[in-house]
């Protein structure tokens, strides 16, 4: 059975030190105690409820882990999708780590990844904001969990309840490459709202033709490409996209410098 802990602070009048196991089925601390909960001690129970504050090395057992987390959710902006969560209170937390999942056909196996680390806050009576960005998502519906993991190694998982949908493009596009300039590498995003051809050629200033980086068919969805400039003086250049499909055709024309 996971414990509940619920916490109220006041002035510290009383002082309380644990050095060895306490279990009950409930422990309540009176108002305005001060718990040392030592290295190596643990307070297991139902139900704790500390009126008070406490500090020390120590932990609270039964499966409970040190970190109130009272909100988990999310945001999406085409293929980037914002993790937000907040504790009220933390003991010993050493961070969280964040998995995804894409979510497969009924009776597919959810293959979770772990994509950060966010350091947690360790032993803190004040509430605690985190936020992480997931980038460059392809098309397609994911899952999200936070991996909460405490200095002793303990983890708990909290699932984000709404499933994530990143839905194809609404139109044709070509953002500005970056890091602009280049050195000598330098990246291009692109979408497709159908299925088509795609093209997309470097050009010098003179109009000749230096690199094509794209030329085939491509299903909707959002892309990047990759631009080395390692063969190429360092200077101002032209880069050209082409695509068409379901009728539609879409070009742009955007400038990018290269250094070395």
């Amino acid at each position: 059975m996971k414990t509940k802990i619920v916490t109220i602070f006041f002035f510290i009048w009383m002082t309380g030190i644990i050095t060895k196991a306490q279990t009950h089925s409930d422990i309540t601390y009176s108002t305005e105690t001060s718990l040392e909960v030592q290295t190596g001690a643990d307070v297991c129970a139902n139900n704790i409820y500390i009126n008070g504050v406490w500090s020390g090395g120590g932990s609270i057992c039964t499966g409970a882990l040190p970190v109130s987390l009272s909100s988990f959710t999310h945001s999406t902006n085409k293929r980037t999708v914002t993790l937000m969560w907040v504790t009220e209170w933390e003991l010993n937390n050493a961070g969280f780590e964040v998995e995804r999942t894409p979510i497969k056909a009924e009776g597919g196996k959810e293959e979770w990844q772990k994509i950060v680390f966010i350091p947690g806050k360790g032993t803190t009576n004040t509430a605690n904001g985190y936020i992480y960005k997931d980038e460059n998502l392809k098309t397609g519906k994911y899952k999200f969990r936070l991996k909460q993991i405490d200095l002793s190694g303990n983890y708990e998982y909290y699932e984000l309840q709404d499933e994530v949908t990143i839905a194809p493009p609404g139109k044709f596009d070509m953002g500005q490459n970056y890091p602009n300039p280049g050195n000598p590498n330098t990246k291009i995003n692109f979408e497709m709202p159908v299925n088509g051809k795609v093209s997309i050629v470097v050009y010098d200033l003179l109009g000749r033709e230096v690199a094509i980086l794209l030329n085939e068919n491509r299903e909707a969805d959002y892309y990047t490409v990759e631009f080395n400039g390692s063969n190429i003086a360092s200077g101002v250049y032209f880069y050209r996209i082409v695509a068409e499909g379901d009728g539609k055709k879409f070009t742009r024309a955007m400038k990018m410098i290269i250094v070395k």
